[in-house]
């Protein structure tokens, strides 16, 4: 999804990529998770660290200049390497990853100066240090990836992705987990939410907050829950999005989605809607025919439309 956002929305800053990461899961799929698949490599996320690393030493790999070289020498090895890339291109035609590679390149050398100074926070205010948890040992980690995403976000990137740890996956301990989990995120969600919207950003911004999955109403062993599929819950905010409303309902067991069900295409097509796009219209040729994120399906959710 952020892949296509970023395809069809493009960037508002050119020193930074239009899809960033912060801490992604390297299990469950890895670099697929945040992967373009077969549109163009360009849109793919750019991650910043890994969810085995603390938020407060996640960096964009390779961000600083270790050669110490002067900006022009940079400049004048850049241009020689892209050159031998660009008479390969000439050679052998189009090849998608070494286009990526090129613009990557291109992309790095001016992040250089500009993503060192946001992920320097020194200069929030105590209050909103505070506000995020990063005085918290149990908050300061999420915080930190909240606070990076408002500064991502204030600098233009289209597309900006916060990953607590996969621990949810509770087939045990359900009851420690899940409260420890809540209280890790909950005060640094408040603190983004409260941030945007006091800043602007919150009408022009969407908010998504969702998990793989929900867990079956029945008890796994002890105290545990399975995967739940068939229904879970995920909530939106700001982005024009109708504020305060519940939208559909479980069974009475809390197993299937029963009232005012929402499938993923369904979701995709709203939330592509909310960005100014139309679902049915937003394609990218491949295989032989136009794909859509939301494939041959999808419905705008109307009612989720402030």
């Amino acid at each position: 999804m952020g892949s296509w956002i970023t395809y069809g929305l493009g960037t508002e800053n050119q020193d930074l990529p239009g899809f960033i990461t912060i801490c992604p899961t390297t299990s469950h799929g890895g670099a697929n998770a945040f992967g373009s698949a077969f549109l163009p490599a360009d849109y793919q996320g750019t991650p910043i660290g890994n969810v085995g690393i603390p938020a407060d030493r996640a960096e964009i790999p390779f961000i600083e200049n270790a050669e110490s070289l002067s900006p022009v020498l940079q400049r004048v090895e850049l241009d020689y390497l892209q050159s031998m890339n660009r008479e390969h291109l000439e050679k052998f035609g189009h090849e998608d990853q070494l286009e990526a590679r090129i613009n990557s390149f291109e992309l790095a050398f001016r992040m250089q100066s500009a993503a060192p100074q946001l992920q320097d926070i020194s200069d929030e205010s105590q209050a909103t240090l505070q506000a995020y948890g990063l005085n918290d040992p149990d908050t300061k980690n999420f915080g930190r990836q909240c606070l990076m995403a408002r500064r991502f976000i204030e600098r233009g990137v289209r597309f900006v992705q916060c990953s607590h740890s996969y621990k949810w996956d509770q087939h045990g301990e359900l009851r420690n987990g899940h409260s420890k989990n809540a209280k890790e995120v909950d005060q640094p969600i408040s603190a983004l939410l409260k941030d945007l919207k006091q800043r602007g950003l919150l009408n022009e911004t969407l908010v998504l907050w969702g998990g793989e999955f929900g867990r079956t109403p029945v008890a796994q062993g002890d105290d545990g829950r399975d995967h739940n599929p068939h229904g879970y819950t995920m909530w939106m905010s700001g982005g024009g999005v109708k504020p305060g409303i519940t939208y559909g309902a479980s069974d009475e067991y809390g197993y299937f989605a029963a009232e005012n069900k929402v499938h993923v295409h369904d979701l995709h097509a709203t939330i592509l809607h909310l960005l100014g796009f139309d679902h049915l219209r937003l394609t990218y040729p491949f295989a032989g025919r136009d794909f859509r994120l939301t494939d041959i399906h999808g419905r705008v959710v109307t009612d989720l439309l402030a």
